[in-house]
């Protein structure tokens, strides 16, 4: 009897697949990731030099405030 409980007994095959829908998910993560990561890298580098140059135009308009 125990053999059949055994057999039967389904909480295994859930398990199994939460761990296959959770792969999936975390490997659609990283293909969406790998997908919009140059885009992400070059808007990083335009906000960066916007950052920069604003803070050079302040540093002039103060010096040009103080005279």
């Amino acid at each position: 009897m125990n053999a059949m409980n055994f057999i039967k007994d389904e909480d295994g095959a859930v398990t199994v697949d939460w761990v296959v829908l959770t792969a999936a998910i975390v490997g659609l993560g990283l293909l969406v990731m790998s997908a919009i990561r140059p885009a992400i890298s070059g808007l990083g580098a335009q906000i960066a030099t916007e950052v920069t140059e604003t803070g050079t135009w302040l540093s002039t308009q103060g010096a040009d405030l103080r005279q």
